[in-house]
């Protein structure tokens, strides 16, 4: 039994814990504010509250805006250019997964010449070893989905190539991360499910990771079951604050899977399908592809225990077999009213699928090495077959 855990970021977690902001010993005097380009971070008064902690920290700041849902590489290197400029020496993400993670981009090539993709390994990347640290990175999350505040990776689209790939190092895990509840309370219902799905798809393709280890495997139970428990409800009533808590952290948990285990292939088929449809949210197209892709899986019965392990934590207490874990999928997916999402109400065409399994193997084939099974290119094109509607 070998495992090494490695996480150098302090969470401060819980209810309003953004206004112990200020008390922290935060890594820097000015800090480049990244925010989206949405009007939620400022029309709930986030980013004045991030403000007002800076002032009282006796920290200045400037604030980059324009990040997208699906976060640009464009973006990424505008936003390293102001922090250049303006002379920030640290760099803050406010915001949900996008944000977060364009947060550690712009931190990475505020420090380091050249273009991301100089140093993206993949696809057109060029792979080239980082030679300077990024800036430190503070990461303060308003949604509960990708868990970022709690691992290093990044996940940033080259816009004119349609490559979405991960990047991320020992260095590019935030310093320090906020998780506020209260921050979350605003989100809408659809935006609440996609985003708590993604948490829960985190979870459970890291317990199906080869690389699973005993510290995953824990946060992946507890992150699975906290989701089924109350992601329907948060989903429903978006202002009850123990629902939103517990979402909060079942994603700070999937978060840790993601630094100890790891996403699977399930992951790469998706960033296709939103790296040539953009307006797609991530985690929809998770939803869309996940009934298909478990399926695979236990229809193969490559990983039966785990299965069953997974339905009793999303809450099938009798599961005795791998497709028990499908049914409570679906059960939690109706639950949430996304049990009906198209991929041709994005755009997405079937002429367009042999494509996409080109793209995930090109772009992130890496995650298919760490699979439970070998899929093929047929076996992609199937679930995406099966998939559509």
């Amino acid at each position: 039994m070998h495992s090494t855990f490695y996480l150098p970021t302090r969470i401060i977690f819980g209810s309003h814990s953004l206004q112990k902001l200020s008390e922290q010993k935060l890594p820097g005097k000015r800090a480049l504010i990244v925010i989206s380009s949405g009007k939620s971070t400022r029309s709930f008064g986030y980013l004045e509250q991030v403000e007002k902690q800076l002032d009282a920290a006796k920290v200045s700041y400037e604030i980059y805006d324009k990040i997208l849902p699906n976060p640009i590489l464009t973006h990424v290197t505008e936003g390293a250019q102001l922090a250049r400029e303006k002379g920030c020496d640290f760099v803050i993400g406010l915001g949900g997964g996008s944000v977060i993670d364009s947060a550690k981009a712009i931190a990475l090539m505020a420090t380091n010449e050249g273009n991301l993709w100089d140093y993206i390994h993949g696809g057109s990347g060029k792979g080239r070893p980082m030679t300077k640290k990024p800036l430190p990175i503070v990461a303060i999350t308003t949604t509960a989905g990708t868990g970022t505040e709690a691992d290093p990776w990044l996940v940033i689209t080259k816009e004119e190539t349609n490559e979405k790939i991960g990047y991320g190092n020992d260095d590019t895990f935030p310093v320090l991360s906020i998780v506020d509840p209260t921050l979350m309370v605003t989100v809408p219902p659809h935006l609440t499910a996609y985003q708590g799905f993604d948490a829960l798809f985190h979870s459970t393709e890291g317990y199906l990771n080869k690389i699973a280890n005993t510290f995953s495997d824990q946060y992946s139970l507890e992150a699975i079951r906290l989701i089924g428990k109350s992601l329907p409800e948060a989903v429903k009533n978006g202002k009850n604050l123990k629902a939103r808590e517990d979402m909060a952290m079942a994603n700070t948990l999937a978060g840790m899977v993601e630094t100890f285990s790891g996403c699977i292939s399930e992951h790469s088929l998706e960033h296709a399908m939103s790296a040539f449809h953009p307006e797609l949210p991530h985690g929809a197209g998770l939803i869309m592809i996940s009934k298909a892709y478990y399926t695979h899986i236990a229809d193969h019965h490559i990983a039966d225990e785990r299965m069953i392990a997974m339905a009793k934590a999303l809450g099938k207490s009798d599961a005795t077999q791998a497709m028990d874990f499908v049914h409570a999928l679906v059960d939690l997916q109706k639950a949430c009213a996304v049990d009906e999402l198209k991929m041709s109400d994005y755009g997405i065409k079937k002429t367009e699928l042999a494509a996409m399994v080109k793209n995930a193997r090109e772009n992130m084939g890496g995650l298919f090495g760490v699979d439970p099974m070998t899929l093929t290119d047929e076996d992609c094109l199937s679930i995406y077959q099966k998939s559509f509607k």
